[in-house]
């Protein structure tokens, strides 16, 4: 098991922190007789570690994997001999003597071919959810790497909104003084109201950030039930991508691909047996008949002495109907698979043309508002507060103005969270690294 996860990991990834960067804590893990104790994560690549090392969902994957292998030596093994002994009730007498126990060792062979199709079919099944428990890998990497940005995500709405709430509330006794020297209440009780609002969006927010460790929790496989700590990540950098080829990787490394093309092999091979079913098994066999003392003819040549004899059988398949219909039957299981991988192709391209396609939109959304309006938003917010404390615009002005910048920064670092989500399916789609 280990050995066949060192190799797939040459050429298995998820990003910048891949299943197979983990492969080392992952095998250690697996020989510890306890399971490492929980421990602040922060990185991705603290997630995805504990992840792979702790989720029961994964671990179930690897058990099958290692029943399917068990069940290559079974079909590849002859059938169990048969040692038949036969004892006469009533003893049959011969020229020799009489007969009183007939003893017969017989071994079925299958026709040439069968066992070693058996065996192919098999070691494909067992190929097949091996790729199954690599593809659940990169499901399990790229669920935690999507839930991991979307919680840092959270981190900096709840981060910025509680800086707007903060800015808003040292605004209170500015306006308060105006009002007491005979300014309109009016512009006190629409800060009120707005620091009321972020007040409302900051608590949702945080049970967001509940929700969310929760969930976090149950695929890290995490007993505690407090918070996780704040995620450490940034907004990541543009990447140039080439289309074709990461189509190209999908068909050539994408473990869900991999695992079907493992499926028609095996509806291949099954195909084999089907027609190597209407073939006569052989049975051969060794026949030992003792001898009683001989009675009647005792000067009878060889007279007293036991016979053996081999025998050679076959089974005649004369029921042409059935054998043609198994042959129909596994040709259909193979095209069916065929179907399935290039339906499943199909639709592991267009997922990663949207992805493609959102990405892009993310990376422009980034520069759009980090690179343009956030400079002029903060900008704007600094005029207005210099504005409203002359007395040259109104509480409304500087509301809107905070709001605006609020807003563009939330828009940044959702743009952020997009981009390094679609980075992820990418990776996870293409099971390359960018």
């Amino acid at each position: 098991m280990k050995q066949i996860f060192r190799k797939y990991c040459a050429v298995t990834r998820i990003g910048a922190v891949v299943a197979c960067a983990i492969a080392a804590p992952v095998l250690q893990a697996s020989d510890a007789s306890e399971p490492p104790q929980a421990q602040t994560l922060v990185s991705l690549e603290d997630y995805l570690r504990q992840a792979q090392i702790a989720n029961p969902q994964l671990k179930a994957f690897e058990r099958r994997y290692e029943a399917a292998m068990q069940r290559i030596p079974q079909v590849s093994a002859l059938p169990d001999p048969m040692f038949q002994i036969t004892s006469f009730v009533e003893s049959v007498q011969t020229r020799t003597g009489p007969q009183e126990n007939v003893l017969m060792l017989s071994q079925r062979i299958p026709w040439f071919g069968k066992l070693s199709s058996r065996e192919a079919a098999a070691s494909a099944d067992a190929e097949a959810l091996w790729y199954a428990y690599q593809s659940q890998h990169l499901m399990l990497a790229r669920t935690v790497s999507l839930g991991f940005y979307e919680y840092g995500y959270t981190e900096e709405a709840i981060r910025l909104t509680r800086e707007n709430r903060d800015l808003l509330r040292e605004l209170e006794p500015v306006v308060e003084e105006k009002v007491r020297a005979g300014g309109e209440i009016n512009a006190l009780l629409r800060l009120k109201v707005e620091i009321g609002k972020i007040d409302d969006r900051l608590q949702s927010l945080t049970q967001k950030r509940v929700a969310q460790s929760a969930q976090l929790s149950e695929l890290l496989a995490l007993s505690e039930t407090s918070l996780l700590a704040w995620p450490e990540w940034e907004a990541p950098k543009p990447v140039s991508l080439n289309g074709p080829a990461l189509v190209q990787a999908i068909r050539a490394s994408n473990p869900e691909l991999q695992m079907l093309k493992r499926k028609v092999a095996s509806a291949e091979a099954r195909r084999e047996i089907a027609r190597l079913e209407s073939y006569p098994d052989i049975t051969l066999g060794i026949n030992y008949i003792q001898i009683g003392d001989p009675e009647v003819n005792p000067t009878t040549p060889d007279a007293g002495n036991d016979p053996w004899g081999v025998t050679v059988a076959v089974n005649i398949p004369i029921w042409i109907g059935k054998y043609d219909a198994g042959k129909a039957e596994a040709l259909a299981n193979k095209r069916s698979s065929e179907h399935e991988y290039e339906n499943r192709y199909n639709a592991l391209r267009a997922e990663l043309s949207a992805s493609l396609a959102l990405l892009a939109d993310a990376n422009r959304r980034l520069a759009l508002y980090g690179e343009e309006l956030l400079g002029l938003a903060e900008q704007a917010v600094e005029n207005t507060r210099e504005s409203y404390q002359n007395g040259r615009t109104g509480i409304l002005e500087l509301i809107d103005s905070e709001r605006s910048l609020l807003d563009l920064q939330l828009l940044y670092w959702r743009a952020a969270a997009d981009a390094s989500q679609q980075r992820v399916v990418i990776q996870t789609l293409a099971n390359h690294n960018m």
